[in-house]
């Protein structure tokens, strides 16, 4: 699962024995190779998705890590992309990674913000908000407050936008595997302190549309093509797409 880059065992059990915010500053070095940056495919379909949904000016990216949503905000915004995450370690990394880009690059400016999701520092100034694999640092109650810090961030018509993937089905190996780590962490949060909260099956698509609902957004969901469809005939990935009402 991980590169040789990658963090070893042993760094990844003091990161797990942490608090979110400490542990992702540990890991924030090694991040990019391990299987928790979101895919390369995920962001590509997100930004296929997004192009064309437009004119963004002002992007945002919450809780962005070292910033692996913000190319998928320069691809669409024109004028700025701002990425907000807690760990001060990641946006570290994030910011290295800008300054590697190659100098006098097209694109908008970007900024990296450290703040808290749950407390977002900013007015209704951003026209997009994306999101990638942070919602299950969340527990399922926060999930109203959270979305209406985002609400509040966007300007009218402004858009929140993220890829969600089907759940795997009872009789599939993932099934099992998530299930365990969702067990596990629950395990670990009941016996140690300070906990860490990452949970991989609490963000299910119907309490999220509620709470999105009650946040004041309009809701759509976008079937990701290029990741096919279920037996079923259901799509195995989604663009949930919220949006703003407009003045």
């Amino acid at each position: 699962m991980f590169s040789p880059e990658g963090p070893g065992l042993r760094e990844l059990a003091v990161q797990a024995l942490s608090s979110v915010e400490h542990g992702y500053d540990l890991l924030a070095p090694k991040f990019d190779h391990t299987p928790f940056r979101t895919s390369g495919a995920v962001l590509d379909a997100t930004t296929r998705a997004l192009t064309g949904l437009g004119p963004f000016a002002r992007g945002l990216d919450l809780c962005c890590g070292t910033g692996a949503g913000m190319d998928v905000l320069r691809a669409v915004c024109a004028r700025s992309v701002t990425g907000v995450d807690l760990s001060a370690g990641m946006l570290a990394e994030g910011r290295r990674r800008e300054a590697a880009r190659e100098a006098g690059a097209p694109g908008p400016r970007a900024d990296w913000v450290r703040a808290d999701a749950r407390a977002l520092p900013f007015g209704p100034v951003f026209d997009l908000a994306v999101s990638f694999g942070a919602f299950g640092h969340f527990l399922p109650r926060e999930l109203p407050a959270l979305f209406a810090q985002v609400h509040s961030v966007l300007r009218p018509g402004g858009r929140f936008a993220f890829p969600l993937g089907a759940p795997p089905p009872f009789s599939s190996p993932w099934y099992w595997a998530l299930l365990g780590f969702d067990m596990a962490m629950r395990v670990r949060n009941a016996l140690w302190r300070p906990p860490f909260v990452m949970y991989y099956r609490t963000f299910r698509l119907g309490d999220v549309l509620r709470a999105l609902h009650g946040a004041g957004f309009a809701t759509e969901l976008r079937a990701l093509p290029e990741f096919g469809r279920r037996p079923d005939g259901s799509p195995r990935g989604r663009l949930v797409l919220a949006t703003r009402a407009a003045l």
